[in-house]
């Protein structure tokens, strides 16, 4: 791990999707007479293992019971292996840099230690089944006393929406998505909770979990993710309810109160869920944009959510803050940013954009779609969200295999990229003299 953490994870993913291709592909996954073919397999077994919630075929209907369990265990493992992963991966980061603060012959090792490992581990599993278990029992009640769901089938609802809301996985066990939902509190509010808990990352969790009332004493990194979700979330909300609120096909109809339920709904999914309870393709355009930049930002760092992360976005933002007024060093809450960090936020977010960029312009010459629809499909691939203006299955299999690509890359790219920038970290022997090109 310490040695060749991209290796070792690209490989557990590979083989995780691979298992779920092979698994998807028995006669008893699908629901009818014949088996998956092999691009619907993949791509489904993607999109679950990197909790992103893109399909090609509709869920309920298409796949068995055997086969909406194995999508099921897929988002779970893909889950717990991102939270994992990214929490191994920090640990492995502030080692290095804390070594050099540290001369004690313990820390001079630069190792891991595996009982280290099986703690992370052991408080992962059980944060996520807290979590799970809490929203379970509460969808479950809910299905049961209010859509007169027998006991069992509101369990294994309640089950499934519990573990896809809390890895932000995104797959559903309705054709409609959770448009049936959109004026349900009862349901809505357990999913958004989820949701939001899931993507604010296991570090956050565990410091809110021992220091909820002291938050002077929060770490920059929560206090950067626990504030950036929050603007994020009030912004998206207020941004997407104003554009929607007299379009006919989706909050237009609505009553106030339900607006605004469906608003902070569709400003939480964002994050990386990829749940709907309106029509995400009769949406006005500028509407798919402000979810598009929501995407693209994502959640919290060593979470189950996308996208480029909250503190990349906060810290280039502190970035540009500084530079406007003219100071020399970067500020953040009364500590200082090292060089290293704004390098390493600049390098992400602008080879996501990259990214982005260069496969929606294949799309764009390769289906006849529009650039609202193809851009946000891109986005929501990349940042493994899930959400979808309904032309993922229309795009032709070079275009579903490129999505497939772009979801693992999205999902796993930045996560890598980032520890390996910081392990890899040295200083330079020498400087060569200085000059200064001409900026803007």
């Amino acid at each position: 791990m310490r040695r060749r953490p991209a290796v070792l994870i690209v490989g557990g993913f590979g083989a995780l999707t691979g298992t779920g291709t092979a698994l998807l592909m028995l006669p008893g996954a699908a629901a009818g007479d014949e088996s998956a073919d092999f691009m619907t397999a993949l791509f489904t077994s993607v999109s679950a293992v990197c909790v992103t919630g893109l399909y090609v075929v509709d869920t309920p209907m298409y796949w068995s019971v055997f086969g909406q369990v194995v999508v099921l265990c897929l988002m779970q493992l893909g889950g717990l292996g991102i939270m994992t992963m990214a929490s191994v991966l920090s640990l492995l980061v502030l080692r290095r840099f804390g070594l050099r603060m540290q001369l004690t012959a313990q820390a001079e090792t630069k190792t891991l230690g595996l009982g280290e490992v099986r703690r992370v581990l052991g408080l992962i599993v059980l944060v996520t089944a807290l979590f799970e278990s809490v929203v379970m029992l509460a969808l479950t009640a809910r299905l049961f006393a209010g859509y007169d769901r027998p006991l069992g089938r509101a369990a294994y609802e309640g089950a499934f929406y519990a573990v896809s809301a809390f890895n932000n996985g995104g797959f559903v066990l309705h054709s409609d998505n959770m448009m049936g939902f959109v004026a349900d509190p009862w349901f809505c509010l357990p999913i958004i909770f989820a949701v939001i808990a899931g993507g604010l990352g296991f570090p956050v969790l565990l410091e809110l979990g021992r220091r909820l009332r002291v938050p002077r004493r929060w770490s920059l990194h929560t206090k950067i993710t626990v504030a950036g979700t929050a603007v994020l979330l009030v912004c998206g909300c207020g941004a997407i309810t104003v554009a929607e609120w007299t379009n006919p096909a989706t909050l237009g109809p609505l009553s106030p109160q339900t607006k605004l339920l469906a608003g902070f709904f569709a400003a939480v999914m964002p994050r990386s869920a990829g749940f709907n309870t309106v029509d995400i393709g009769s949406m006005y355009p500028a509407t798919l944009l402000v979810q598009d930049v929501l995407m693209f930002i994502g959640g919290g760092s060593a979470g189950t959510a996308g996208g480029i992360k909250i503190t990349t976005f906060a810290l280039l933002a502190f970035v540009i803050h500084a530079e406007i007024r003219g100071e020399p060093t970067v500020h953040v809450m009364g500590r200082r940013l090292p060089e290293g960090v704004q390098r390493q936020a600049l390098t992400i977010a602008l080879l996501g954009v990259a990214l982005v960029m260069t496969c929606t312009l294949v799309l764009l010459v390769i289906t006849p779609f529009g650039l609202d629809q193809v851009l946000f499909e891109v986005v929501s691939a990349f940042a493994t969200v899930g959400l979808s203006t309904g032309i993922t299955p229309d795009i032709g299999v070079a275009g579903q295999a490129l999505l497939v690509a772009l979801m693992f890359i999205g999902r796993l790219g930045p996560i890598t990229l980032a520890s390996a920038l910081a392990l890899r970290e040295r200083p330079r022997r020498y400087e060569l003299p200085e000059e200064r090109p001409i900026v803007g």
